[in-house]
């Protein structure tokens, strides 16, 4: 048990540690909202998704449909392309002023978290190819501790995220450059996931 609850923390901190678009959004929410607890909606959303994807992952749904090649050809292509528009706009977006109210609405940050962490193909394929994949080693309670023990890191690491984006905010010119990391973050991911299909 023990074994698998350490096996299970230090995947998913390996897992979750590289700066990827998930990873830049909780950041940048910390960052530009007026409190943490007005950030921890997406926070939380993040993690929402990342726990739905790794119970698919440990219960071999998600394995099933990884089997397809056509499917994870299709996944990859269309992350490549929603990361390279979500990237542009990120981009033009202006930085934004903590002394105005000009934030977007909670609704709909929460639903983009939603679309950027279960629309990232590069997520998915961590989850169902490692993750899924490392389950496999155990089986009833010992597989259990593990996916928990992915879980708990995912929570606890997006909630720490968004805390550091509040220590960023208080930093003009890193507040600045928000935008611009948050779309090279995309970019980047986006260039990764195309060089997967060659």
């Amino acid at each position: 048990m023990i074994t698998a609850l350490l096996h299970g923390l230090l995947l998913a901190l390996g897992l979750i540690l590289p700066l990827g678009p998930q990873n830049a959004l909780v950041l940048s929410q910390g960052a530009i909202q007026p409190s943490l607890w007005r950030a921890l909606p997406v926070a939380f959303t993040a993690a929402c998704c990342d726990t739905l994807l790794i119970v698919l992952a440990v219960a071999g749904v998600s394995a099933a449909v990884a089997a397809l090649e056509w499917l994870h050809t299709i996944l990859v292509v269309g992350g490549v392309g929603f990361l390279v528009v979500v990237g542009w706009l990120t981009w033009r977006s202006p930085p934004f002023d903590l002394d105005t109210s000009s934030r977007p609405a909670a609704g709909r940050q929460v639903a983009y978290a939603v679309a950027l962490s279960l629309g990232n193909p590069h997520a998915i394929v961590d989850t169902v190819g490692v993750i899924g994949s490392s389950s496999l080693a155990y089986d009833g309670a010992t597989r259990l501790a593990f996916a928990g023990a992915c879980v708990l890191v995912s929570w606890v690491w997006f909630v720490v995220l968004a805390a550091a984006g509040r220590m960023v905010s208080r930093i003009e010119p890193a507040r600045r450059l928000l935008n611009p990391f948050s779309a090279a973050v995309m970019w980047v991911s986006a260039a990764y996931l195309a060089a997967s299909l060659v």
